[in-house]
């Protein structure tokens, strides 16, 4: 996408069940994209079947409708009437992204009960500056006929980032046997340094979570995006990872 750079990760906890997070990033008309990443209940084929369904009904709803609740309500319904889905629900995050015309975006967010989205941008002072993007309201997913989910408006100018991921990040434990949670990631977050990129903040994380005692006990997904001085990267990046628990890694520490 001209303008931003993209970074993401996919980790499983397990190298024998299928995980069942998921994230996308695809073009809608008039120069408009869509990001979006979500959680489904449990793991295995069963889930890997809604995660399937998931992505494929939010990819082929926001192609004919532009509001963004419209298109999490839809995938409620699908979710809840279409037998292969079971009992199973999801959390959703769902946004879309408008180029400005004196640069950067305009970034709509809906939320389907998800774990919230940070924004940062580096302050005046050279530290970080986080703000959880946290939609007032936004139920699970798949679980409640005429389910309520809201959504919110903000920019995303040059040296911003948008950070999104799945609970199996905030459900690690720490060295003292707590989840990392909430206030912990928030904490990880300020402690980033100037230029906040999408890049930096994935792999960031991952060194993260192989520093934590046991690891992600959970499948963890990452998205992360950010909008690069012009100066930078002006066409835009993208870089992922993906890696499963059979195959533990070491990062060192920077």
């Amino acid at each position: 996408m001209p303008g931003l750079e993209l970074a993401c990760h996919y980790r499983t906890a397990s190298a024998h069940d299928v995980g069942g997070d998921f994230y996308d990033v695809f073009p809608l008309d008039g120069g408009r994209w869509a990001f979006f990443l979500g959680d489904v209940c449990g793991k295995g084929p069963e889930a890997a079947t809604v995660t399937a369904l998931a992505r494929h009904t939010l990819r082929a709803t926001a192609q004919i409708d532009a509001d963004l609740v419209t298109v999490l309500s839809t995938l409620n319904t699908v979710l809840l009437t279409d037998v292969t889905a079971g009992r199973r629900f999801c959390t959703v995050l769902f946004g879309v992204l408008e180029p400005r015309e004196d640069g950067g975006f305009t970034v709509t967010i809906a939320t389907g009960g998800h774990p919230p989205a940070y924004h940062l941008r580096p302050d005046d002072s050279g530290a970080v500056w986080v703000r959880a993007v946290r939609p007032k309201g936004g139920m699970l997913v798949g679980a409640f006929p005429q389910a309520p989910f809201a959504q919110t408006t903000f920019s995303l100018t040059a040296g911003e980032s948008l950070f999104l991921y799945t609970d199996g990040l905030t459900e690690a434990r720490t060295t003292e046997g707590a989840m990392l949670g909430d206030d912990g990631l928030t904490g990880f977050l300020h402690q980033r340094t100037e230029p906040v990129t999408a890049t930096s903040l994935v792999e960031d994380s991952i060194t993260l979570l192989a520093s934590l005692p046991d690891g992600a006990g959970d499948d963890v997904a990452l998205l992360a995006l950010s909008v690069p001085h012009p100066h930078a990267t002006p066409d835009g990046s993208v870089t992922a990872t993906a890696h499963t628990g059979a195959a533990p890694e070491h990062f060192g520490q920077e």
